[in-house]
């Protein structure tokens, strides 16, 4: 019997090569998916810009490009700016725009999930006001966004600043305003909420915050957190801020400080309350406070070299509405011709004075483990009153 050998069977060569097409079909589909997305990019960025003009933010782009192929989509902006139109009460009424600029700004999406969107920001940032010279400079060492739900209505949007720093400018002289070592500003649709009656959830983070030229005490740094719930809106179609919060104020709506604390030193206060708007666009509402080592903040107040300096009238109507500063200066010569020597052991003791005042505002408490005092702070027509006390005059938000 012959031996037989059987030849191997031949496989057909076109299917080695199935893998290999299927491949080149996926990355040409794919190629031309993302080249399609980029196209839109142009398109997309114009209409957000159209409707954002309608609200009075006018923004701007010298030079736009797109890059990130093949699982990005990355877009540039040299030469960013935005002019703000109408965006506060005395804005509206002066018609004085205000521009920003800053060099680049640079979002990413990725294209599998193009609803978020990442954003980064190139300090500094420059600020004017009716078209005329910088009169702020603002600066940060890392700053960034994100947003989630684009292009629909956004579910979430962030935004923080790490070493941020505010310098006024005058001339060639920079002084600082403002500065924080990080700030955080989260926003989002609370749970539940339905989109023709949003309530929106925000949380304001501020470390090491600091505050230069309106009082020694802002000085100091010092740490808040703010949790606020926000009511009243229609809708998220675009408006001017004013706008917006007359919409609030007709719908009933408010703003409710859910937690706050703010911490300086010795010194930590907490509040919460409810806020909402007159019908002339004044604060109205009141929030109750708890406040720990106040006793330690008296005497930066300066009470004592106020008065021995002269107090201003436009302190006096503040804090003290209807004396007169010329009654107050009387007052004070009289008592040191009469016995010599008491007007100045009352300025010294003004602090102490106020002091108990303040004790007498509210009643003992427990804050963090020390002893605090509790009492409201009032906001009636815009006026901010602390007790019996009035400490603030606020503008109209519209």
């Amino acid at each position: 019997m012959s031996d037989m050998t059987l030849a191997p069977r031949r496989r057909p060569l076109w299917r080695l090569f199935i893998m290999p097409i299927l491949l080149l079909v996926a990355a040409a589909a794919w190629s031309a998916f993302w080249f399609f997305a980029a196209s839109q990019v142009d398109a997309r960025a114009d209409a957000w810009r159209a409707q954002e003009a309608k609200s009075g933010r006018v923004y701007d782009c010298a030079k736009r490009s797109v890059a990130g192929f093949p699982f990005r989509l990355e877009v540039r902006c040299d030469g960013a700016s935005v002019t703000l139109l109408s965006q506060t009460a005395a804005q509206a009424a002066a018609q004085a725009p205000i521009t920003a600029q800053l060099g680049e700004i640079l979002v990413v999406a990725q294209v599998y999930d193009p609803k978020l969107l990442i954003a980064e920001f190139t300090a500094p940032a420059t600020i004017s006001d009716r078209g005329q010279q910088t009169s702020m400079i603002v600066n940060w060492s890392k700053a960034h966004s994100s947003v989630v739900g684009l292009p629909a209505v956004p579910q979430r949007a962030s935004i923080t600043f790490d070493d941020a720093s505010v310098n006024r400018v005058d001339g060639p002289v920079q002084a600082p305003l403002a500065g924080a070592k990080h700030v955080e500003l989260h926003g989002r649709l609370a749970e539940g909420s339905a989109l023709d009656r949003p309530v929106i959830e925000t949380v304001l983070q501020i470390a090491g915050g600091s505050v230069q030229g309106l009082h020694p005490l802002l000085v100091q740094p010092f740490d808040a957190d703010v949790r606020t719930m926000l009511s009243g809106l229609k809708d998220f179609s675009p408006k001017p801020w004013p706008e917006r919060f007359r919409e609030i104020q007709a719908a009933g709506g408010h703003v409710e400080i859910v937690q706050s604390r703010i911490a300086q030193g010795d010194l930590i206060a907490v509040a919460a309350g409810t806020l909402g708007l007159t019908a002339d666009g004044r604060l109205d509402g009141e929030l109750q406070m708890t406040v720990a080592g106040i006793e330690k903040v008296i005497p930066a107040l300066g009470i004592e070299k106020m008065l021995d300096e002269g107090v201003p009238q436009a302190t006096l109507d503040r804090v003290a509405p209807g004396v007169k500063t010329q009654d107050l200066n009387n007052l004070m010569g009289a008592l040191d011709r009469a016995i010599p020597g008491l007007g100045k052991v009352i300025k010294q003791n003004a602090n102490v004075g106020v002091s108990a005042g303040i004790n007498a505002l509210g009643k003992e408490a427990v804050l963090e483990g020390k002893k605090a005092r509790t009492f409201p702070l009032r906001f009636v027509d815009g006026v901010v009153f602390l007790g019996a006390l009035k400490v603030a005059q606020l503008p109209p938000l519209f």
